[in-house]
């Protein structure tokens, strides 16, 4: 038992490994498809994520430089997907926003096919399989905790 166990660990694992590598290529052809570098991308879903945030949330959430930070800003405020607004809080500081809506008419349209699969596999499972798979995934997205 304890080998087919081991097999279907190693079988999981693998598994992740392609999903993981096929999302960050599929989420790089996008990027280049419209203009961006694939990190940028990434900035935009630790916005839809978080929220609005700073240059220096996003700078410590990225692991990034401040002058990186602020390039990767710049970049995608010129495409349209972000602005900068400066904090109600304290007119100092700047908040980077998503913009929704051009995200939605230029980037959903490119995403519509993996959500559509997306939406039929997680249809084909029963809620016990969902329960499983969320507090797996929980526990993947929540390392060391």
């Amino acid at each position: 038992m304890e080998r087919a166990e081991a097999a279907l660990r190693d079988q999981v694992e693998q598994r992740l490994r392609h999903l993981i590598a096929d999302v960050v290529l599929f989420n790089h052809l996008v990027a280049q498809q419209v203009g961006l570098n694939s990190s940028d991308s990434q900035f935009m879903t630790l916005l839809e994520v978080h929220g609005p945030l700073t240059p220096g949330q996003l700078a410590r959430l990225s692991g990034l430089t401040t002058g990186t930070v602020t390039g990767v800003i710049d970049r995608l405020e010129h495409a349209g997907f972000v602005r900068r607004d400066r904090a109600e809080a304290d007119r100092r500081k700047v908040v980077v926003t998503r913009q929704d809506e051009v995200i939605a008419e230029r980037l959903a349209p490119l995403y519509g096919g993996h959500a559509e699969h997306l939406h039929a596999v997680l249809q084909r499972r029963s809620p016990e399989e969902l329960r499983v798979i969320a507090d797996f995934l929980t526990d993947l997205t929540r390392p060391g905790q």
